[in-house]
């Protein structure tokens, strides 16, 4: 994973600093006290559903499956306790070895404040770097911050053929090698 993502600190449009990582099995319990910190709204964008409790066994799951079956980054900021995860952003490869779906959750109080679009673009640069050829992820329609960012990404943006209610996000990570004469 080391070689697909190094390390980084990025300061934010407000100032503030975050370090941004390839996210650790050790990571569980911060990851669960982020869970915690996001309010209702924020749970139901990142879920597409009512989510009010962590499902833990399917969190180990992804933790344990990384790096082999996807990418998982997190933003992280000194604490009382050591530190805190204010943001992560996933690509996990299913089927289709060449794709992967995203996600991305950010804290509360760092809406806003560019982390979504640090993580995403650190997202798609380790995606770039690990060879996949298309990004994916599913967004409510009511989720304008996300849809907003997934554009300035150089998504294409598409209505779920199956749900209104939803966008389709893709983004092409790389396409054929040009024709050489």
């Amino acid at each position: 994973m080391d070689s697909i993502f190094a390390a980084t600190d990025v300061t934010l449009r407000d100032g503030r600093a975050v370090h941004l990582r390839a996210i650790r099995s050790t990571d569980e319990d911060e990851l669960l006290q982020a869970f915690e910190r996001l309010d209702a709204d924020a749970r139901y964008m990142r879920f597409m559903r009512v989510v009010r409790e962590p499902n833990v066994d399917r969190l180990r799951k992804v933790l344990a499956s990384f790096p082999e079956s996807g990418i998982g980054l997190v933003a992280t900021v000194p604490a009382a306790d050591g530190i805190d995860i204010v943001g992560s952003a996933l690509a996990v490869i299913g089927n289709d070895p060449a794709s992967c779906e995203f996600s991305v959750t950010v804290a509360g109080n760092y809406d806003g404040a560019g982390l979504g679009h640090a993580l995403m673009s650190a997202l798609i640069a380790a995606t770039k770097r690990r060879g996949l050829v298309e990004m994916e992820g599913f967004v409510l329609r009511v989720n304008a911050p996300m849809l907003r960012l997934a554009a300035r990404l150089g998504f294409t943006i598409l209505t779920d053929p199956e749900d209104a209610s939803v966008a389709i996000c893709r983004l092409k990570l790389a396409g054929p090698s040009p024709a050489r004469h």
